[in-house]
């Protein structure tokens, strides 16, 4: 019997996903069933192999949906995560096992009653940020905790970005993701860390000026702004009493305080429409947010705004963008400030097909052993091959089709609502991934850390 797979969605995160399934059906005995919306977006290849088979699948169409999942062994969604709930609904009706890469919501949670019942697998958060951060965290978490340390400080940070190769602008970065989530990063509430025992907040308006370095050798010097809410890992990753508990994202050096100027504009507000942004220009669009002066140009303005000067690198970064262009215009209607900057940002930062992106993840994992402070340094550095077969999809899409087969093969056996971050989950994937060059070079560096009775900090 062929054991059936199906995937719904295929975005640009699932070339390394289908390739891998296809690679593996002859020997596996796998079926692959494509569900998109737009099925011709699937090249040839794909839709022409003996073991796939793609179908036209609305999410939204109950009927189709549930014929679908019925039919299967196993679900993928690769959906944006707020569809996943009718998947994962249905999934428990047909009694099938479901897997996606997306941050746990709520809504999937509240099931875990249900799913461990039917004893299924409802594996989450199995690709990159979060995905593999999980599973090399819990690695090195598990095997220190099991010498007897006790953890004094988790760092993690994870950016995609552009290969150097392919790093031709000023801001040092390309989309190599949604570019939605990168233009409205950080808001909808503060960031919250705990440093040397201490709660931290940094609000939106200055998370971006609030960065720390890191070194990753042969790669050279990244920044990194913490992430929205780093206490949540305390209870997954069992670090109730760390004293320092922080996650970021990486970017190059002075992309975080150039993107600043968009914050403080308030061009990144995703929150109102501009009644009459199709058509507008550039040069308009900024002039938006800039007093009015019946003397001083949209650039001069600017300039006094943000308090930056001619020669400034920063005012550099703002002409690289074409901004002051009075003949560029934005196609989107009713557009937010956020959407009309993403289009704008689109047209400079999208890969072209010959351009390759980067995925850089770096740990920091500082314990007391025997009565001696010490730290583990980890970073994983992941190059893309083409726009299509890109770091991101490789290190999103591999580990949520090993965690699939893995299922299928009944290795990853407990049942429920759950993250990679057990031994049965983290162990083979990590081992799998490694020969696909997913790797993590470990060093050990002096823990350095405050002292924890002082008042600084």
């Amino acid at each position: 019997m062929m054991r059936k797979i199906l995937l719904i969605g295929a975005g640009k995160s699932t070339s390394y996903l289908i390739d891998y399934f296809l690679a593996k059906a002859p020997m596996e005995n796998l079926k692959l069933t494509i569900g998109d919306l737009d099925p011709q977006t699937i090249s040839e290849k794909v839709r022409s192999h003996e073991h796939c088979e793609v179908i036209t699948l609305d999410v939204f169409n109950q009927t189709d949906r549930k014929k679908a999942i019925e039919g299967s062994d196993i679900v993928v969604s690769m959906l944006p995560a707020r569809f996943h709930i009718q998947v994962a609904k249905d999934c428990i009706t047909y009694s099938k096992h479901l897997v996606t890469a997306s941050y746990v919501s709520n809504e999937i949670r509240e099931l875990d009653a249900e799913v461990k019942k039917k004893g299924l697998v409802f594996m989450n958060e199995i690709g990159l940020d979060p995905g593999i951060d999980h599973m090399s965290a819990m690695e090195v978490l598990d095997r220190v905790r099991e010498q007897g340390a006790k953890m004094l400080l988790f760092e993690s940070f994870t950016g995609g970005l552009v290969a150097p190769e392919s790093d031709d602008n000023l801001w040092n970065y390309k989309f190599t993701w949604n570019p939605r989530n990168v233009v409205v990063a950080g808001q909808g509430g503060a960031a919250k860390f705990i440093q040397e025992g201490t709660y931290k907040y940094i609000p939106y308006h200055k998370l971006f000026r609030r960065t720390e370095f890191l070194e990753v050798e042969g790669f050279g010097k990244f920044e990194a702004y913490a992430n929205r809410d780093s206490l949540w890992y305390r209870e997954a990753y069992g670090l109730h009493d760390v004293l320092t508990l922080y996650r970021g994202t990486m970017r190059r050096v002075g992309f975080s305080k150039a993107w600043n100027m968009f914050v403080q504009l308030g061009m990144t507000d995703d929150t109102y429409i501009i009644e009459n942004s199709k058509g507008m220009s550039y040069r308009e669009f900024v002039n938006l947010f800039l007093p009015y002066s019946p003397t001083d140009s949209v650039e001069l303005k600017l300039r006094h705004y943000l308090k930056i000067d001619q020669d400034d690198i920063m005012w550099e970064k703002l002409l690289d963008l074409d901004l002051f262009d009075g003949t560029k215009k934005i196609q989107k209607a009713q557009a937010t400030p956020a959407q009309a900057l993403q289009e704008i940002l689109e047209t400079k930062w999208s890969l072209k097909p010959e351009e390759k992106d980067m995925i850089v993840m770096y740990h920091k994992f500082g314990f007391e052993l025997n009565g001696v402070k010490q730290q583990i340094d980890a970073n994983m550095v992941v190059l893309g091959e083409t726009s299509t077969h890109t770091a991101m999809a490789k290190t999103v899409g591999l580990p949520v089709a090993m965690a699939t087969l893995q299922i299928l093969n009944k290795k990853i056996t407990t049942a429920g609502v759950q993250i990679p971050i057990s031994r049965e989950v983290y162990q083979p994937i990590l081992k799998e991934l490694a020969t696909y060059g997913v790797t993590f070079n470990e060093f050990e560096v002096p823990y350095l850390g405050y002292n924890p009775d002082s008042i600084a900090g």
